[in-house]
């Protein structure tokens, strides 16, 4: 689509979303080290790292239906939620799912792959997937 369809859709643009990109990173990098330090299983983190993508699924049934399930499994809100309930009960599984899913969406920021608008899978708020910008 035109720069319209990102005008639009309110994506990031130039340093901020750079800065968006950058935050992402920082978060894979800062969640895989703390659960190095954590001495979680590496084995379970390669087993959950792509389990929020399972939520890609939505996108069969429609652009609408898979945005909402790819945001609701690419936003900070639950595995953030996740992580106090974690450290409040002293749940080092919970834990190690917060940090997996939390290290997940960052490297999904970092690589430019932004919440979903309804209008497909490509338009995120960190701007077009596939489009040099």
């Amino acid at each position: 689509m035109t720069d319209t369809t990102t005008a639009e859709t309110g994506a990031a643009t130039g340093g901020v979303r750079t800065l968006l990109r950058l935050e992402g990173l920082v978060l894979f990098l800062g969640m895989t080290v703390l659960y190095y330090k954590w001495e979680g299983s590496w084995l379970v983190y390669v087993l959950l790292f792509l389990v929020p993508d399972i939520s890609f699924a939505a996108y069969l049934i429609s652009p609408r239906v898979g945005a909402i399930a790819y945001n609701a499994a690419h936003t900070y809100l639950a595995p953030v939620a996740l992580m106090t309930l974690g450290f409040a009960g002293e749940g080092p599984l919970v834990l190690s799912i917060a940090m997996i899913w939390l290290a997940h969406i960052g490297i999904d920021r970092a690589l430019g792959y932004g919440l979903k608008y309804s209008v497909g899978f490509g338009f995120t708020h960190l701007g077009r997937i596939g489009k040099l910008s």
